[in-house]
């Protein structure tokens, strides 16, 4: 597999500040325009990219650079990774061991009851089961329908939940929002919300109309026991 270069334009910055390569040399190292590399060598261009050293990165050497230095007609060469990361292959079906097929009916019922916006491809995706097999569950034609148990796929270890997700996601763009009626109407109208409070404002409302007199009175009251116990505590 042929090894890119990574973020070439801020190589092209690095290679530019940093060493003595003409600019058709950086340019054919970072798979740019001649022109373009002369504009970061001036300022125009690339001007707040911060340089992205390639010795670092493991994608240059120094003897390599010292080479295109002393050679103006030497091309880079990219350095061979240390570690090589295998390509990523098509997917297919998913393969499920022998071990857990058993479980494969539980996890199909479970998501038929819990996410029932799935489609049967995405089920035999995640769990990897045939849509013949998904059918079955569903109109509880299946063989074994009255010994399945729902269980979460994740949790039998069938599939990520991270895969969960993503195909829920998938399956949930594009569908309308649930009306009141789906939802069950446990919202309460507002001119039932508004009077729920009506009594409690009716009493404070009372709690307010006090009779001011009677409030003097009290404390008139008061401060006349209050000047009986003094004079009584001088004799």
């Amino acid at each position: 597999m042929a090894q890119t270069l990574l973020m070439p334009k801020a190589t092209a910055v690095w290679l530019v500040d940093n060493t003595a390569l003409s600019f058709d040399q950086i340019a054919q190292f970072c798979k740019l325009h001649p022109l373009e590399v002369k504009a970061i060598a001036d300022g125009e261009a690339a001007q707040g990219i911060k340089g992205l050293d390639p010795i670092a990165t493991g994608q240059l050497s120094r003897d390599e650079i010292a080479r295109a230095e002393k050679d103006v007609n030497y091309k880079l060469k990219i350095s061979e990774p240390k570690v090589r990361v295998p390509e990523s292959k098509r997917r297919g079906p998913r393969y499920t061991p022998v071990s857990k097929r058993q479980d494969r009916p539980n996890a199909i019922l479970w998501l038929v009851r819990n996410h029932s916006e799935l489609k049967d491809a995405q089920i035999s995706r995640l769990v990897g089961t045939t849509k013949s097999t998904i059918e079955q569950i569903r109109e509880r034609t299946h063989w074994n329908s009255t010994n399945l148990t729902p269980m979460d796929p994740v949790t039998l270890g069938l599939c990520s939940q991270i895969d969960l997700d993503l195909e829920v996601e998938k399956a949930s763009k594009g569908r309308p929002l649930p009306t009141a009626a789906e939802l069950g109407a446990t919202l309460q109208a507002a001119t039932e919300t508004e009077n729920l409070d009506y009594g409690y404002g009716h009493d404070r409302d009372e709690e307010k109309t006090i009779d001011a007199n009677a409030v003097f009175a009290k404390l008139q009251s008061l401060k006349s026991d209050r000047n009986k116990d003094e004079d009584e505590d001088q004799y």
